[in-house]
């Protein structure tokens, strides 16, 4: 039974989830949600019992010194409360880990059950793969449900995929078994460049929570760091004129593709996220793609041209696996 003792009532809250490994290409969706746990300063109520979902041969656990003290970290689930204040205050629930190596129904149940006790209303869960993208655009962020009636009133896309999964997944089935409103929020890494970290990958996954979940989040260096690891990346790819016209023509097929989006409700989305940020004073904090004195970016190894790590070439609604250091 699960017991929430010194959680208080929660105000509409909308649960956030992202799990380490298959399904989060370049560290994105995990470190998206680490930032809104470090910005909104989470506290932590409970960690799943990690021997119940974990083999600790492939996520072993660390062992660290506290004041002369031997302590153990092990691998886990860990779900924390963040107050959010404001004109329209909003508690979000985080969850973050590792995906599990086993019993992922029972895994996904005991998500749900905080889920329950807690009042959620929404449970949004973000995920990264791999794909054809060039690095010199915005990176796609596609949301998509099982739900009908949701995808209608959210303006998602009912997602019609059909092959393996990761537990991002099995949870959002889960979701809607239940009866419990789930999106995914999905964002496309550049397969030539797919090591962690990604932090403008990271910018887009919180830009299209921000616009779901209407409430504006704190970016503080993200989109700085974005804009030093795109430099970095145009560098690197610049010293290589394979890589560099292989870019180009990722370049040529998006901007074919992408022409007829180029309509008026997303050139209005975008000029209404700018305002926001700039009535905010946060106006600085907002990507632009342009370049910046900083070059603090991952090494990647962009001579490789390895073909696209995703199920059906990126195009169906949920991918198949991403890098991450768990992996």
């Amino acid at each position: 039974m699960i017991e929430l003792e010194g959680v208080p009532e929660l105000v509409d809250p909308v649960m956030v989830a992202a799990f380490e490994g298959w399904n989060d290409a370049g560290d994105a969706a995990s470190t998206a949600v680490a930032h809104l746990d470090k910005e909104w300063k989470g506290e932590v109520f409970a960690a799943l019992d990690a021997e119940d979902y974990y083999d600790f041969q492939v996520n072993r656990p660390t062992v660290w010194l506290d004041g002369g003290v031997r302590k153990i970290t092990w691998p886990t689930t860990r779900l924390s409360v963040v107050r959010v204040g404001g004109d329209k205050p909003r508690d979000l629930v985080l969850v973050r880990g590792i995906e599990p190596s086993m019993r992922w129904r029972s895994f996904c149940n005991e998500i749900l059950g905080f889920a329950h006790e807690l009042g959620v209303e929404l449970v949004v869960i973000m995920g990264a793969l791999l794909g054809d993208t060039p690095h010199t655009r915005p990176v796609p962020v596609s949301g998509v449900t099982s739900d009908p009636d949701l995808a209608r009133t959210m303006d998602l896309e009912e997602t019609k995929y059909e092959g393996p999964t990761g537990i991002v997944g099995i949870l959002q089935e889960a979701c809607t078994h239940a009866g419990v409103p789930a999106v995914s929020l999905w964002a496309a890494v550049p397969h030539y460049v797919s090591q962690p970290p990604n932090p403008k990958a990271t910018l887009a996954l919180l830009n299209r929570l921000e616009d779901l979940i209407d409430l504006r989040i704190p970016l503080g260096e993200l989109a700085e760091d974005a804009r030093a690891w795109q430099l970095g990346v145009d560098q690197l790819a610049a010293e290589d004129s394979e890589v560099a016209e292989y870019v180009q023509s990722l370049e040529e097929a998006r901007d074919t593709a992408e022409l007829p989006e180029a309509s008026g409700e997303a050139i209005a989305r975008e000029f209404e996220r700018y305002l926001r940020r700039r009535d905010g004073g946060d106006g600085a904090a907002y990507l632009r793609d342009a370049p910046s004195d900083r070059t603090r970016p991952p090494k990647p190894k962009p001579t490789q041209r390895p073909g696209p790590a995703t199920e059906g070439d990126g195009d169906t609604d949920e991918p198949g696996p991403g890098e991450s250091s768990d992996d």
